[in-house]
């Protein structure tokens, strides 16, 4: 079934020491493009986190963001060979520039590798985690009755489109027919008579005309493509491109068909396929 690439999800989970909560909101996209949001302490859980989105989202842009929060006190842990390092650094940075003010505490703690968080972070990981796997049950869910909606609404444009080519075809079986009333017309504006002087010649004429507007191919080839979209539509592959493929060719046919034909109805018709087909367009480009 096809998965639409508009989609929200929230994940809550919590554990003795940490609440994480994730948001993943999904969009619009050619390629898959994920932009994630950490707090520093899970910078290291970047990869796997954007591995596991990989794994269930194939395409769009997913926007992830991740609140962790701490549930009771935390024991930090001193590097003080570190801190001291800093310490006398900062002191020759102070004499060397002349200045006067005092070196604080909260100057030493906000540098990099002095204060550490004591115990590891096993426990938020597996809180994240949890409200990952939530976050994600809850937007594919949405994805996918998204995409069912989508399915209908291109089924129905897709016989829309169907009436429209019979239309055409039938129109079309009758062209020999529609040449030889326009050229008979012609002939008798210019001969008062209206008289043929040469019926063989006239013949050939329409049968020129008949064949030069010929449109049997270009319908046929889009009969095929719209066997081949329905086709499409049932797949549980990705499916997003290749309906957008099959779209672009059933537009070039539509093209043809207008550049060849002279009939106004005809070309009436052509101009209500490709109306139809621009309605499917638009809905093709949420599909994933």
């Amino acid at each position: 079934m096809l998965k639409s690439m508009t989609g929200y999800g929230r994940g809550e989970a919590e554990n003795d020491r940490y609440r994480a909560v994730v948001d993943i909101k999904t969009v619009n996209s050619r390629f898959l493009d994920i932009m994630l949001k950490l707090p520093t302490e899970l910078s290291k859980f970047d990869q796997p986190v954007r591995k596991r989105l990989q794994d269930k989202i194939t395409r769009g842009r997913v926007e992830v963001s991740i609140a962790l929060t701490k549930l009771q006190e935390v024991d930090y842990e001193l590097d003080l060979p570190v801190i001291r390092g800093y310490f006398k650094a900062l002191q020759a940075i102070k004499q060397d520039l002349g200045l006067s003010s005092e070196i604080e505490l909260g100057t030493l703690i906000k540098l990099a590798g002095g204060i550490t968080v004591k115990h590891t972070l096993e426990d938020a990981e597996a809180a994240v985690n949890e409200a990952l796997d939530q976050a994600l049950e809850n937007v594919l869910q949405m994805r996918s009755s998204e995409g069912a909606a989508l399915v209908e609404e291109l089924v129905q444009l897709l016989s829309e489109l169907e009436n429209a080519l019979t239309a055409v075809e039938r129109l079309a079986s009758k062209t020999t027919e529609f040449y030889r009333a326009r050229l008979q017309k012609r002939i008798q504006d210019l001969l008062p008579s209206g008289n043929v002087a040469d019926e063989w010649r006239f013949a050939q004429e329409v049968a020129y005309l008949a064949e030069r507007s010929d449109i049997t191919e270009e319908t046929a080839r889009l009969r095929s493509h719209i066997a081949q979209f329905r086709e499409t539509l049932d797949s549980t592959a990705e499916a997003g491109k290749r309906l957008d493929f099959l779209l672009q060719e059933m537009h070039r046919e539509v093209n043809t068909i207008l550049s060849k034909t002279s009939s106004i109805d005809i070309s009436r018709k052509g101009i209500e396929l490709k109306v139809i087909i621009e309605k499917m367009k638009e809905q093709v480009q949420n599909v994933e």
